[in-house]
């Protein structure tokens, strides 16, 4: 496939260079002559300098050639414009980043959206908030993806030191029907276990299965029930969206920031919540307002170091679990090892989106994994797959790669060595990053 990419910011790079390792065809368009050459320099991409929506470069046929014209500049009306006018020059599929909630309207965007030409609207803010209130409805879990209309889930959990799963072989393992161990993070190392492997503690594994099934886990967390009482720091586009969700969940949320404005427009939306204008690494600001009553702390600011400062000052006051926003995805080792419970990137969540409309067809949905150290894919079972028909155990799948569910007729399973994949069947895959490109090619 060859993508187009306007925009060679940070997410325009992360992109570009995901996709260069699936060994896609990337044009990357940038007006900044000094990105455009940082990006020509470190990438093994086609570069153009240029306006994206303007008609000569749209006119370049490296360009016009493209499947997927992908828009995030730092502008939404300059994305937006970008994806009408590549509509126009012929270019079947357009994503564009959007992140003023104005254009974001859940009940009239599919309309409004097509009547512009664009495919696909991704908001990083949004999709991070929604990531993080799944997060938090389910207890002990630091990540969680959701497949096939919800009826397979991927759950990452920490393996404590007293949980009952570990230093037993994942075959003589007990674990609830129908879940499955897909990944072992482990030392900096994404592991694809097999059955002589065995949990160890501080480990992260990926449990994968019925979302009813997962529930029955018990890990030997203190962390193991869903969090009342939230205290986010930062009203940004994040923290609005998340104390939304999370209000109308149920929750009690308590919000705080710096910016006088940012303050009364979420105060006017909230119906139970507080909103306090004040500095979330001031100690004493953090005690009087209850930070050791919190369940879970969530720092989302813009800022990487002051979200790492407000996590770490929150679990040395008596904060139970901390998550925080991390714009730079080389820092997320870090933080975890510095006692962040949960790191999320918004570049990484919205790649994730972009990736699966890049594999649209046969690949329904893609997440990043743990940095982007794997792949979870959401794969459609055609009459072009190449294992049609066959038993697991005779398929010879890439090494660094398995089949954790099935979804046939509606219903979810976990696949064993006898299972067959049956055209219409959905599966799911996790999967290495040296691995995609085989697995693209089987399905």
């Amino acid at each position: 496939m060859r993508v187009a990419i306007v925009g060679a910011g940070k997410l325009g790079f992360y992109l570009a260079e995901c996709l260069v390792a699936e060994e896609h065809d990337v044009v990357v368009i940038e007006k900044n002559e000094e990105r455009r050459k940082i990006v020509a320099e470190k990438l093994d991409v086609l570069t153009l300098p240029g306006n994206g929506a303007g008609p000569r470069v749209l006119m370049n046929p490296d360009v016009r050639s493209a499947d997927l014209m992908v828009a995030v500049t730092d502008s939404d009306e300059v994305n937006m414009i970008v994806c009408m006018a590549a509509k126009q020059f012929g270019i079947p599929q357009t994503v564009s980043r959007i992140r003023n909630l104005e254009y974001i309207d859940r009940q009239m965007e599919g309309e409004f959206h097509r009547a512009l030409g664009i495919d696909l609207i991704i908001s990083p803010e949004y999709a991070t908030a929604v990531e993080i209130s799944r997060v938090l409805m389910i207890p002990g879990a630091l990540e969680v993806g959701e497949f096939a209309g919800g009826k397979v889930r991927l759950q990452e959990m920490r393996i404590r030191s007293k949980s009952p799963l570990t230093d037993t072989p994942l075959h003589s393992l007990v674990l609830p029907p129908h879940i499955l161990v897909a990944g072992i993070f482990r030392a900096g190392e994404m592991i694809i276990p097999h059955g002589n492997d065995v949990l160890l503690p501080h480990d992260h594994a990926f449990f994968i299965g019925a979302p009813e099934a997962l529930a029955q886990l018990e890990t030997g967390g203190k962390d193991a029930r869903a969090a009342r009482n939230v205290l986010i720091v930062g009203a940004g586009r994040i923290g609005f969206h998340l104390a939304l969700m999370l209000e109308e969940r149920g929750l009690y949320v308590k919000v705080m920031d710096k910016q006088i404005e940012r303050c009364r427009a979420l105060s006017q939306e909230l119906k139970r919540g507080r909103v306090l204008c004040g500095d979330g690494t001031d100690l004493e600001f953090l005690q009087e307002e209850g930070v050791s009553e919190a369940d879970t702390v969530v720092s989302v600011t813009e800022d990487d170091k002051l979200n790492l400062l407000v996590a770490l000052l929150a679990k040395e006051y008596g904060g139970k679990k901390t998550i925080a926003r991390v714009n730079r995805t080389e820092y997320m080792p870090l933080m975890e090892k510095l006692g962040v419970d949960i790191v999320v990137s918004p570049r990484l969540i919205t790649a994730g989106v972009i990736l699966s409309q890049a594999r649209r067809g046969h690949f329904l949905s893609v997440s990043l994994v743990e940095g982007a150290r794997a792949q979870a894919m959401e794969v459609l079972v055609s009459p072009e797959t190449t294992i049609t028909g066959k038993k697991l155990k005779d398929a010879k799948l890439p090494k660094n790669c398995l089949v954790g569910a099935v979804v046939h007729e509606g219903d979810a399973f976990v696949p064993d060595g006898d299972t067959v994949l049956n055209m219409g069947d959905q599966a799911i895959i996790f999967a290495l990053p040296d691995t995609i490109g085989a697995v693209e090619k089987i399905f």
